[in-house]
């Protein structure tokens, strides 16, 4: 962990705190819906199993990575872009359940603030994991307590509908206002920014209504596509794939 994050963290303990309190509150929603789904369906498994461990870390590294990669849209001003980082704990939540995908978002998270700190003193990192975690777990909770195609489908529409909503309150309400705060910006400049990459918009609401909301249309639409379409393979394979600890010899299966 870097000078600069530990320096972030003294500097903002409260906000710190309830960081946490968001997290702590996502893993026990994620844990509580996981296990009334498997008691419902009959199912006996571990939350974290080895084979579990080593899928969430390998797609929180893989969401690190695609968070990296962000799109610019001609609709919406330079300070919402697009990126897919949401997509492997999707996945993962409906390959392994909720717990999975909140774990594989935490661990995104987390990844991020080691490698390259916090310049929104811890805005941004928070408004990621809300946002994404409000897009995983409705649609992992609902595909959990009825695995079809067709639920899979359902449950991807409620979860864009889920973030688009939830987006489009933080933004106006909390996002813009705290980042008004932190640069020392009226929020009327970001409006202004808006303004220039969208004629549509003349104030905070309709800066949300014509960038914000379609961009969290698009976003959780890619994503749900491609789960549907992927989310089977990958699963089997990766419930398939045998881990060898290194203080065994022998190769098992769990």
């Amino acid at each position: 962990m870097n000078n600069g994050l530990l320096a972030s963290i003294a500097e903002n303990v409260e906000y710190v705190i309830g960081f946490a309190i968001i997290i702590a509150a996502a893993f026990a929603i994620a844990i509580v819906c996981e296990k009334l789904a498997q008691k419902i369906n009959g199912i006996k498994e571990p939350m974290l199993s080895t084979r579990k461990v080593v899928v969430i870390g390998t797609f929180a590294a893989i969401s690190v990575v695609l968070m990296m990669f962000e799109i610019a849209l001609p609709f919406a001003p330079s300070f919402y872009k697009l990126d897919l980082s949401d997509l492997p704990a999707l996945i993962g939540a409906f390959s392994f359940g909720p717990m999975a995908g909140v774990m594989i978002e935490f661990v995104k998270i987390l990844l991020e603030l080691v490698i390259r700190g916090t310049s929104t003193a811890f805005v941004g990192e928070l408004a990621n994991f809300v946002i994404g975690c409000c897009f995983i777990l409705p649609a992992s909770i609902i595909y959990t307590f009825k695995k079809t195609r067709t639920m899979a489908l359902v449950s991807c529409i409620i979860g864009t509908l889920v973030i688009t909503i939830v987006g489009s309150l933080m933004n106006a309400f909390y996002l813009l206002p705290a980042y008004s705060a932190l640069y020392g910006m009226p929020i009327d400049a970001f409006v202004g920014m808006g303004a220039e990459a969208n004629s549509n918009v003349t104030s905070i609401w309709t800066l949300v209504l014509y960038c914000v909301v379609p961009l969290n249309l698009i976003k959780g639409g890619i994503d749900s596509i491609i789960t549907v379409f992927v989310y089977k393979r990958i699963s089997v394979i990766l419930k398939n794939v045998t881990f060898v600890p290194a203080s065994r010899k022998k190769t098992y299966a769990e």
